[in-house]
């Protein structure tokens, strides 16, 4: 191994750990060195496709990104994708290895598995300059300390700088801050070089006497206060996240029905929703108001509808008849667009199969919306693709770009009745070329398993031409470009984290 490795430790889950190490992937790419983000293990339902064909959690993506890195399955070489509370579905080098629960993987398969952990870190080291290490939750979790991999025992083994962070917004940071380092052990807490503030909002001079103490405490620097970074628009991995999206109470009041009024596209919660980092791009767009919606009754507000992915499809296809969206479902879809993305569209067909026990065994029926049933496979689908409407349509509207880059992870094959419509040809990055997702009779109920396709600019256009036009409103005058507009983002952070933080003596704990 020969990169520099820095870490970025957390006192709990969602303080902000996952965006500044990605802040400080691009600090360090931008001050001209070659830089790898790396997680050990990742719990998420959120997760991306990587080249190979592997399967990575979200936020190791965009540090990637932040790095004008493809993303590797390296990066995060366990991904841990909640089935239930108790159970997980384990992703290994970006391949599914066995679904458990979490007593057998604490107990059991921790030590089985850090020496593949070791061998993506060390093929990460021997490429780049640094490596910026992320943690999980705490370091300080001491009923797990003996099996946590993804913390101090990666941060030994990469002989790793740490930084630890905490979260000044949820309140008692300071406790936060020297609690864990109380609770860590003499050698752990010698990695820890120095503590961050983070999502500071107010008056910085109130803050000082505090900081002061805390270096007396901690007996380290605080190296910087981050500010809060309010609508940054850079995706989030933690579901803890959702607590923080519109609802449509937020975003539909009061309702305006003019014609050049805003798009209204509703996505349905549900409760193992996987990446709704897919929206992301809809709903920065100045024409869009983008809503979550967890109550049967906003579904009418809704001009466009969504079901995301899940995943657990037939848990949550039983939860939206036991919470009544099943009849809200089909009022809409009688004039407004019904779209199901993934595990979304294999509850819009009529029925799901699951002969390999991938669920749990059995069979359901879905809501009947497409000709399609949805056959679950021992192996998932993970790989990029481009997507290109077979016929150049949307809700009956021609569109002037059918074709969408994204990529597939999924374990369902389809299986289409007699007569069926597919709704894309999928060209995938191996060459293979297949029939994708399906479409109803009158084209406003569509499916695709394509994730990513509204981060593509040009369709996301033509879809939200095409929706207004069908709607009777007025064409949208202005577009985002999120690609571009991505990048200005990261850029955002960059110079927000370098402005916050002491980078000279981060960049000297690493030897530079």
């Amino acid at each position: 191994m020969s990169a520099r490795a820095l870490m970025v430790l957390g006192t709990a889950s969602h303080v902000g750990k996952s965006l500044l190490a990605t802040g400080l992937c691009r600090i360090l790419r931008q001050n001209g060195y070659r830089v790898a983000p790396f997680k050990a293990q990742n719990m998420a339902l959120n997760s991306a496709a990587t080249p190979d064909g592997g399967e990575i959690g979200r936020a190791q993506a965009l540090q990637a990104e932040a790095c004008d890195l493809a993303p590797t399955t390296d990066m995060n070489p366990i991904l841990i994708k909640p089935s239930s509370d108790q159970t997980a579905q384990y992703v290994v080098q970006g391949k599914v290895w066995r679904n458990l629960t979490a007593r057998d993987y604490f107990d059991f398969r921790v030590r089985e598995l850090f020496p593949r952990v070791l061998a993506s870190y060390r093929r990460l080291a021997a490429q780049y300059d640094v490596v910026v290490l992320e943690g999980a939750g705490s370091p300080a979790e001491i009923n797990l300390r003996d099996r946590d991999i993804v913390n101090m025992r990666m941060a030994h083994a990469a002989d790793a700088a740490c930084i630890l962070v905490g979260d000044i917004d949820r309140g008692g940071v300071f406790a936060a801050l020297v609690g864990t380092l109380v609770l860590l052990d003499a050698q752990d807490r010698q990695r820890i070089r120095g503590t961050v503030i983070n999502k500071f909002r107010g008056d910085r001079a109130l803050l000082e006497p505090g900081l002061a103490l805390l270096e007396a405490h901690t007996r380290r620097p605080c190296v910087g206060v981050v500010p809060y970074l309010p609508n940054l628009g850079l995706e989030e991995e933690d579901s803890v996240a959702l607590e923080s999206r519109r609802t449509a109470a937020q975003m539909w009041q009061p309702l305006d029905d003019g014609r050049d009024r805003l798009l209204r596209i509703g996505v349905v919660v549900l409760p193992l929703m996987s990446n709704f980092t897919d929206f992301d791009a809809l709903a920065a767009e100045p024409s869009v108001a983008l809503a979550f919606l967890d109550r049967p009754e906003d579904i009418a507000a809704a001009d466009v509808l969504i079901l995301p992915g899940t995943k657990q499809t037939v848990h949550d296809l039983r939860f939206l008849h036991e919470r009544g969206f099943v009849a809200a479902l089909r009022a809409h879809a009688q004039h407004k667009p019904l779209i199901g993305l993934c595990g979304g569209m294999q509850m819009l067909g009529r029925r799901i199969e699951d002969p390999f026990a991938v669920e749990g065994g059995g069979a359901a029926d879905g809501l009947g919306f497409l000709p399609i049933v949805t056959v679950l496979q021992r192996e998932k689908t993970t790989t990029p693709a481009v997507g290109r409407l077979r016929t150049p349509t949307l809700f009956g509207v021609p569109i002037a770009q059918p074709q969408a880059k994204g990529y597939e992870i999924h374990m369902g094959e389809t299986v289409y009745a007699p007569g069926a419509t597919p709704l894309l040809t999928l060209v995938r990055a191996t060459g293979a070329t297949l029939p994708d997702g399906a479409a109803s009779a009158d084209g406003l109920v569509i499916g695709t398993y394509l994730h990513g396709l509204f981060d593509d600019d040009d369709f996301r256009r033509s879809f939200i031409t095409a929706a207004r036009t069908a709607l009777n409103l007025a064409p949208a005058t202005e577009f985002q470009p999120y690609r571009a507009e991505r990048r200005r983002r990261l850029d955002r952070l960059a110079d927000a984290c370098r402005q916050a933080l002491d980078v000279a003596a981060i960049q000297r704990w690493l030897g530079f």
